[in-house]
């Protein structure tokens, strides 16, 4: 979760020529629409929910189990959040940004990994041979 987050950070910190850092992962403040570091933060998390997805789709590969990953990622995301600001989140547009992010890992990534599972199983596994 927080390699990819950095990732993203990264990327789209060469946008806003900004560095990835803490306060931005883990700040709950900094995350808004009125500063450009606030919007591409919540862009970050946002693509970070789609690429935690896919992660889903190769290390969990059960779509039962996508929701309760995807919400324990969260949670201890706000742990980590609480522990770092040394207050729980309060502001709404953190939580908003991280409910729709855990909406989005959740659903995309169980939808994925359905997709994986409602393959259909081949009966014939042997080689054919023609006689």
């Amino acid at each position: 979760y927080y390699s990819s987050l950095g990732l993203w950070l990264a990327l789209l910190g060469t946008l806003g020529r900004t560095g990835p850092s803490l306060h931005q992962v883990f700040s709950d403040e900094i995350l808004g629409f009125s500063t450009p570091p606030g919007r591409l933060s919540m862009m970050a998390f946002i693509l970070n929910a789609l690429t935690c997805a896919l992660g889903l789709l190769y290390f969990i590969r059960r779509g039962k189990q996508c929701l309760d990953f995807t919400v324990t990622v969260h949670f201890f995301h706000l742990l980590g959040c609480w522990i770092y600001n040394s207050h729980f989140p309060s502001t709404l547009t953190w939580w908003l940004v991280h409910i729709v992010c855990t909406a989005l890992m959740a659903a995309i990534g169980e939808y994925l990994c359905m997709r994986i599972e409602l393959r259909e199983i081949p009966l014939n596994s042997a080689p054919k041979s023609n006689v």
